[in-house]
């Protein structure tokens, strides 16, 4: 294992800059030896011209991170979507707040439903991201926390009910689903608006 260890060591070494710049400065001191320039004390002129290159050569620049493909998020969402559907079916809410709970999932299905919508999206990570957390955590966790309050709100009566404050959640999440949506039909409409300058500068 220390031996696997060390041999990569040696491999990342042999392949990273200093090693390289080093060795091209160490080519030119052996030339300088050939013609006869280094005289007698050509391994220190070697060795010196090959440490010198490893000093000056640039840093190794560490490889950035991969990210995960956002329309390969927004396919993660989508199923985790469907999850959410059959969770959101089997609670039940007063008329205010499903009828709000309908709106916003609506609005999610037609954001998240393949199509030229989710590849506008794709090219946001931030409104995939805003599609995710809705999904994933926001809205099941507004319904999940009325649910349990509900049930404290029958043991202790007086309370301000708690589906105004799935009622108010819901709207929130609703508009917020509504930029994402105003936002791709302005992307959209640009896009029109170019092709249409494009196609009217090409005219004769």
């Amino acid at each position: 294992m220390a031996t696997s260890r060390a041999g990569g060591r040696a491999l990342r070494w042999l392949e990273s800059r200093k090693n390289l710049t080093g060795s091209a400065c160490g080519l030119a001191g052996v030339a300088l030896t050939l013609t006869g320039t280094a005289g007698p004390y050509w391994p220190v002129v070697v060795a010196g011209l090959y440490g010198a290159g490893a000093l000056i050569a640039p840093p190794e620049r560490p490889a950035p991170p991969e990210f995960a493909d956002p329309s390969a998020r927004l396919e993660e969402s989508r199923v985790d979507f469907g999850r959410l559907r059959e969770y959101l079916g089997g609670v039940e809410l007063p008329p205010a707040a499903a009828g709000r709970l309908t709106e916003l999932t609506d609005l999610l299905t037609a954001l998240l439903d393949p199509g030229w919508i989710t590849e506008l999206l794709a090219q946001d990570p931030e409104a995939v991201h805003a599609l995710s957390r809705a999904v994933r955590q926001d809205v099941p966790e507004a319904v999940d926390t009325y649910v349990r309050t509900r049930w404290w709100t029958r043991l202790a009566p007086g309370q301000e009910p708690p589906e105004r404050h799935l009622e108010r959640q819901l709207t929130l999440l609703h508009e917020e689903a509504e930029r994402l949506a105003a936002a791709v039909r302005e992307t959209e409409a640009r896009r029109q608006e170019s092709h249409t300058r494009y196609l009217e500068d090409r005219s004769p």
